[in-house]
């Protein structure tokens, strides 16, 4: 992979990691009509620690008034309080996607990041997503989900390591069944998924470099990841500011036709 190439994929890994058009369908997808070689999953993993970064920085303040609310209510005697039961929500949010990627992990790096899969799976969330549109309420923010519901959009969450689903694209649509307004509903998925992406990136970097990689692969590594940062802080800004004021049809049209653009090729 040369520098260009891992600056191009981290660019498209941060646009994509956010909007519910799935970053693995595009990182397999692109290269594979430009003719080069798939990066892998495990290089796909280690980049997302760029958009986390994006997501760290971004929500710094809310994630701040969580963790110092979260210690006051540890602290005290008396019942917990909203911040820290959704930071326990949240990590236990996270348990379905990281059970699931731990038994499917050798399927997820293989046979899954087949274009077919890929294109199946963005055309049925798609479809799934549009439902949700026309189902949802819209009409509450993330600060009344209940545990119980939050564990709802952390199944759905464990959909995503099917390449073609997206991450955001599984959560966003499990809260607008349950009623979010849009933007709550993708501020919601961003924080959800800061457990889960920490996990994978460390995993996967780990065992690249207990592999043993090159200098130059480690070049590309951090040019992609780099890029990955930049594009993912655009993509939140974006899709926050778009969400308030417009729906999600232009993403769901968006994977139909991606979707049926790769079966007619194939």
């Amino acid at each position: 992979m040369t520098l260009l190439q891992a600056a191009i994929l981290g660019i498209i890994q941060g646009l994509t990691e956010y909007l519910p058009i799935s970053s693995t369908a595009h990182l397999r997808i692109v290269p594979a009509f430009l003719g080069w070689s798939d990066p892998g999953a495990a290089y796909t993993a280690v980049i997302q620690l760029g958009t986390l970064l994006a997501v760290l920085i971004y929500f710094r303040k809310d994630l701040a008034s969580l963790a110092r609310g979260s210690f006051r209510d540890l602290r005290s005697d008396a019942h917990w309080g909203q911040d820290a039961r959704t930071v326990a929500a949240i990590l236990a949010g996270t348990l379905p996607i990281g059970i699931a990627g731990i038994l499917f992990k050798k399927s997820i790096e293989s046979t899954l990041r087949g274009l077919p899969v890929i294109a199946g799976s963005l055309i049925l969330l798609a479809v799934i997503l549009a439902w949700a549109e026309r189902a949802g309420r819209r009409n509450r923010d993330s600060t009344t989900l209940g545990f119980g519901e939050i564990q709802i959009i952390g199944l759905a969450q464990a959909l995503a390591l099917i390449p073609g689903a997206s991450r955001s694209g599984t959560t966003l649509t499990a809260a607008l069944f349950l009623g979010l307004k849009r933007d709550e509903a993708a501020r919601f998925s961003f924080l959800l998924g800061i457990p889960a992406i920490t996990a994978a990136g460390l995993f996967e970097l780990k065992h690249l470099l207990d592999a043993g990689i090159s200098s130059g692969e480690m070049d590309a590594l951090v040019v992609g990841t780099i890029a990955a940062f930049v594009s993912g802080w655009i993509a939140i800004e974006g899709l926050l500011r778009f969400l308030k004021t417009r729906s999600t049809l232009v993403f769901i049209v968006y994977r139909i036709a991606l979707g049926f653009g790769i079966l007619g090729m194939l």
